[in-house]
């Protein structure tokens, strides 16, 4: 299993509630749809939390992303697929690109587990 973890932050200019609803209702879909997205087992969108923002600070992420691919090959065929660069271009409509933080990573070290099992 190999996970692709981005740590994301929106766009200067662009309200957290703008931010969100694009991330959710367009951007989710954009990838859902798409030949790209055809290769990612699993889509999690971790946004945080409006409650969580004060007035005046744009400091911090404004969210987390995790895809999963079976493997590295698939990490890489997403990838290679003739839509991904509308995918990639769709960024530019939501994210600072500037301050995009990725890392692909491969199976966890799980040091703590408490989850129940009928969790999500």
């Amino acid at each position: 299993m190999v996970k692709l973890t981005c740590l994301l932050k929106r766009k200067p200019g662009m309200s957290p509630e703008a931010f969100h609803e694009y991330w959710r209702n367009h951007h989710g879909p954009l990838i859902v749809g798409s030949r790209s997205g055809s290769h990612v087992l699993r889509y999690e969108q971790n946004p945080r939390g409006l409650d969580d923002y004060r007035d005046g600070d744009d400091t911090g992420y404004d969210g987390v992303t995790v895809q999963w691919f079976a493997s590295m090959d698939e990490y890489r065929a997403h990838m290679a697929e003739d839509d991904f660069p509308l995918v990639m271009a769709d960024l530019d409509n939501f994210l600072d690109v500037d301050h995009l933080e990725f890392v692909v990573t491969e199976e966890p070290l799980v040091v703590i587990d408490r989850m129940p099992a009928d969790a999500g």
